[in-house]
């Protein structure tokens, strides 16, 4: 009998160099699209200047490390999510497209940049972001605090919207950006708990909750909000009790929309949410007492940030809160 031939693993070395973690991984086929998540590729003029811009300044943003979708439409009406301290993450989450590794050193420019970035796009709203940097001892909270100190005195009428890490085993991290006075403060759940180990290793359920909890006890005038993502192989019930862990917390602000897979060695797709169960979601979110939710297929954190922004100031208004 012939011995069969031994598998051949054949390493893409460029996603190797993006994401050494997952190049030893199983591949997971990327499945097609449906109509309902489908978006042209950017062409519009704007686009093309909002991109010189970020390159100009030096700076990196979420929307082309994470390869959002809707980059074209938000790039087009020049809105950017700011990325702060580098395009290298300390974490190495599942769903992820952002560069792994060992970052280096901060930027003390950066600040700065950031801030002449958002004067010279005329930004009415902007949204901060960051990679995970667990190699800092505070996390990276004084550079979210330094960055946003920058943009108020560059920009004073810009509302400003943190996206944070969890600042997991950081004492204190979350109450430096907090002091900073954010106008809204973003903390991702993500998926469901018992998903975790398998989509967002690095971090723990209770401790995101947590920080969303403390950040509304520290200043119960702040917008808090937090993202899911559905299509992960969740249970409905499961989302439920996600959306209701997050009222206990007094979080106003709920995203949800459809994870779509990077590349081959990230989680798969376990199912493609139709919109009317977004709609659905989106009407159980309200009920629940949010004051504003966004659920659709193409939903992202930053997606419409700043009418988004209006608008829960407006429902807080109409709420008498």
């Amino acid at each position: 009998m012939d011995t069969p031939a031994p598998t051949r693993v054949v390493i893409d070395h460029r996603l190797a160099a993006r994401h050494p973690e997952k190049a030893h991984r199983p591949d997971n086929p990327i499945q097609r699209k449906p109509a309902w998540i489908r978006v042209k590729a950017p062409n519009h003029p704007v686009y093309h200047e909002t991109h010189a811009l970020m390159r100009s300044n030096g700076l990196v943003t979420v929307c082309e490390e994470a390869a959002c979708p809707n980059i074209g439409e938000c790039w087009s009406q020049r809105h950017a999510t700011m990325m702060i301290m580098g395009e290298i993450c300390t974490r190495a989450c599942s769903f992820c497209n952002v560069r792994t590794g060992q970052p280096g050193a901060l930027d003390a420019t950066e600040p700065a940049r950031v801030a002449d970035a958002v004067a010279k796009l005329g930004l009415r709203h902007v949204v901060i972001t960051s990679v995970d940097r667990d190699d800092l001892a505070d996390g990276g909270a004084a550079h979210f605090a330094a960055v946003i100190r920058a943009i108020r005195a560059a920009a004073p009428a810009v509302t400003i919207e943190v996206l944070t890490p969890d600042f997991l085993r950081k004492p204190g991290a979350m109450e430096v950006v907090a002091a900073a006075r954010p106008d809204v403060f973003n903390h991702n759940l993500e998926t469901v708990p018992r998903l975790y180990p398998a989509i967002r290793p690095g971090a723990r359920y209770y401790q995101s909750l947590r920080l969303l909890d403390q950040v509304k006890r520290i200043d119960p005038q702040a917008f808090t909000k937090s993202g899911l993502m559905v299509g992960l192989g969740e249970a409905r019930g499961e989302i439920l009790q996600v959306m209701d862990d997050l009222r206990v917390a007094e979080v106003d602000f709920l995203t949800i929309g459809q994870y779509l897979q990077p590349t081959v060695k990230h989680a798969a797709v376990a199912r493609f949410v139709p919109p009317e169960e977004f709609a659905e979601y989106a009407a159980l979110a309200r009920a629940r007492g949010f004051l504003l939710v966004s659920a659709t297929p193409l939903t992202r954190s930053s997606y419409h940030a700043d009418a988004d922004f209006a608008a829960l100031r407006a429902a807080r208004i109409a709420a008498g809160a």
